[in-house]
Order: C-alpha cells, then sequence, then structure tokens
C-alpha cells in the first residue's frame, strides 16, 4: 500500500450505519425494521430500562425475545443467547445497554452464523480462528457514555474458569447500526457515570498517544478531549445536564471509533487480566490506573526515546484537557489525576487487589493485545509500580 508524502497509510472501519442525537430512540422501531422481523434484545441486569425499546420495537410489528446479561459477559452467557435467538427464529441481535450488554450482542450476533465452539474463535485461551461469516445485522444502543462499544470490531468476554477476560474479534462483528441518544444516559448514577466517563477519556488519550496512531482518529480525539474536559465533572454533579450528556455521549462514540482504528495501551492492557480475576468494574479499573500509566509513559518515553512524537501528543493532551496553550505533558497527568480525586475515584485496592496479586497481572497484561500498541514497552519494574501508585486513591 503507497502512501501520499507525510500522510502514513491507514484503514479506518466502523457500523454499517451511526446514529446520534437526543431522542433519536423515537426512531429505533423504522431502523430496526430493516434489518428484521423478530428481534433477540440483550439487556444488563435492569431489564425494565428497556421497556420504551421493546414498545416501539412491537409498534413497528417486530417479535422480540429478551436475555438478559448480568454482569460483564461470560463465554458460557453468549452460549445461551446463541441457543435462545436459534430456538426463537430471531433473524436480529440489538445490544441495549453498556458494554457489557452491547459486547455480548455483537457476539451473539456473529456466533449466530459461525459454526463450532466459541474457543474456536477466541483469543489468548482459544485457538484465534478467523471469523468468514456475517453474522445476524445487529443494533447497538448504548445506555451509557463510556465504551463505544457501539462502534468496535471485538466483544470482550469473561472466563471465570482462566480468570481473564478475552476477545472476540473480527470486522465483521462491526454493528450494523449504532443508535446513540444522550438522552438514555440521563438517570445514570454518579458513580457510574464518573467510571464510565473515565472509560471514554481513556480511549480518546490512549489512541491519540498509541505506537498505531492515523489522521482520523487523531482528529476524533482532538474534537472530543475538550468535551470530555468540560462535561464529565457536570455530567457526574448533575446527571439531567442535557448539554454534558451529548458531550460525553459523543465523546463515548468517538473515543470508540479511535480505538477501533488505532489502538489503546498499558490501561487497557491492565484492565483486561485485573476484569477477568477480579470482580472490578472495566471503567473503574482504566480510571485508577490512567493517571500513573500517563506518568510511566512521559517517564520512560523521556528517557529512552526523547525525541519521540508522542512526547509532543502528551503534551497536546495536556493543553486540551486544561485549556492552557502553556501547558507542558506533566500538566496532563495532574489534571487527570486531581479529576480522578474530584470524581472520588477508588484505588485498585478497593477491588482487594494487592502485591501479591502483582507478579501475575503484570505477566498477563505483557501477553495483552493493547498492551502492544503502548507508545513504548515497559520493564517489569515500570508495570509493577503502576500497580502499586494505582492501589490508593488519587
Amino acid at each position: 500500500m503507497s502512501t501520499a508524502a507525510g500522510v502514513p497509510a491507514f484503514n479506518f472501519a466502523t457500523a454499517g450505519q451511526i446514529v446520534f442525537g437526543p431522542g433519536t430512540l423515537a426512531g429505533v422501531g423504522e431502523l430496526a425494521a430493516g434489518l428484521g422481523r423478530h428481534a433477540l434484545v440483550i439487556t444488563g441486569r435492569d431489564a425494565t430500562r428497556a421497556g420504551p425499546l421493546l414498545a416501539r420495537l412491537h409498534s413497528a410489528g417486530l417479535a422480540t425475545t429478551c436475555h438478559c446479561i448480568t454482569g460483564e459477559p461470560t463465554v458460557e452467557a453468549v452460549v445461551a443467547g446463541v441457543a435462545q435467538a436459534a430456538a426463537a427464529d430471531c433473524d436480529l441481535v440489538i445490544g441495549f445497554g453498556g458494554g457489557s450488554a452491547i459486547d455480548a450482542a455483537k457476539a451473539i450476533a456473529i456466533l449466530a452464523h459461525n459454526p463450532g465452539n466459541v474457543t474456536d474463535y477466541l483469543e489468548v485461551i482459544g485457538h484465534g480462528r478467523p471469523i468468514t461469516q456475517p453474522g445476524l445485522p445487529c443494533l447497538a444502543i448504548p445506555t451509557t457514555a463510556g465504551t463505544g462499544a457501539e462502534v468496535t470490531r471485538n466483544s470482550v468476554l469473561a472466563s471465570p474458569e482462566h480468570r481473564v477476560k478475552v476477545s472476540l474479534r473480527s470486522p465483521l462483528m462491526l454493528p450494523t447500526v449504532a443508535l446513540v441518544d444522550p438522552e438514555l444516559t440521563l438517570d445514570l448514577p454518579p458513580a457510574l457515570t464518573a467510571s464510565t466517563g473515565m472509560d471514554a477519556l481513556t480511549q480518546l488519550i490512549e489512541p491519540y498517544t498509541c505506537g498505531r496512531t492515523n489522521p482520523l482518529v487523531d482528529g476524533l480525539c482532538v474534537e472530543a478531549l475538550p468535551r470530555v474536559a468540560r462535561s464529565l465533572q457536570r455530567a457526574a454533579t448533575d446527571g439531567r445536564d442535557a448539554s454534558a450528556r451529548s458531550d460525553m455521549a459523543l465523546a463515548s462514540l468517538s473515543g470508540g471509533l479511535a480505538l477501533a482504528n488505532a489502538g489503546l495501551g498499558a490501561v487497557h492492557g491492565f484492565a483486561g487480566p485485573i476484569g477477568g480475576m477480579f470482580s472490578a468494574p472495566h471503567g473503574a479499573v482504566c480510571a485508577a490506573l490512567l493517571p500513573h500509566v500517563m506518568a510511566a509513559n512521559l517517564q520512560a518515553l523521556q528517557a529512552r526515546s526523547p525525541g519521540s512524537d508522542t512526547l509532543a501528543r502528551y503534551e497536546h493532551v495536556a493543553r486540551l484537557l486544561t485549556g492552557n496553550p502553556q501547558a507542558i505533558a506533566a500538566d496532563g497527568v495532574a489534571w487527570v489525576t486531581r479529576l480522578c480525586r474530584e470524581l472520588a475515584i477508588p484505588g485498585l485496592g478497593h477491588w482487594d487487589i494487592g502485591p501479591a496479586d502483582f507478579p501475575d497481572i503484570v505477566e498477563k497484561a505483557q501477553r495483552a493485545s493493547s498492551m502492544k500498541a503502548n507508545p513504548l514497552p515497559l520493564t517489569v519494574g515500570e508495570l509493577k509500580a503502576i500497580l502499586e501508585a494505582a492501589s490508593v486513591p488519587a
């Protein structure tokens, strides 16, 4: 593949259609009717929240079957969903909820048309076999603002047996339609708003500073970072602040687009193994790690790669977050640290993660796909120091 002068070659893929805006759930019946006649609706723990969605689907003439995900999706829950879809003769899968519900929906949709055992296709604990057949149409409707799962090409699944979270991954897993209605996030409680919002922030900083950046992703991150800076704390303080909720919904969407088309880094390299080993919410883990990973990357870059373009990128992140055109990279770390403190983000110790667990976490994190996109390899000592620093609140 050739490149234009000064512009690296890259690929960019996303959902077949993105529908964004307050009140857009009102049009879901027409959208869904164009995709199928009987929907398997994947919801989170509180299925009653899907009431307005189900009413609109029924008004549009669709039949529905519901499948609840009562935590982060497991391999077993996805297998059960595939069986339920087949038994009900569903021809459409709708994910309605946070990242867990949407990841489960994407996995169920793709496995419905790809035969064999789910472990045939899983990374790390499975055979990593390529997915070859398109799945059922998938409509992704997030009700949180954090994961961006509505526009990513993978599903993160937990395997309690192996104490890990692993990905099912394929470009064929990109949803057919992503419908992002910020009004669906108005009733999120403050703690969930904070942790999912910090996940969105992480998924803008890591793709912008990772080792696989590209110009389209850069533009998304630069546009969205100031939105998080001005709106995350507002949304956590006043959940009915419609403007702040719209900013965060767009930031989450942008982060999903960014990570799917560039990469992540050490925060998510750690978050996958930690999520598989402990009952710790993904967003809360990312929030606890983010300032310490930023600081470690800066120190390592300054020591081992002082000419790296990533140092200038960290400086740009600091200026976007602080609004200060004279800010230096360390100011960005300080700003994120202060935000974690103001949002009362707990340290990793809150989830019973301690020094005895660090060697196992580090070993697993070094093999994680996200860690491979970190701006530079971090040593075992640096990785352990990050965990130690993240163990207590900022």
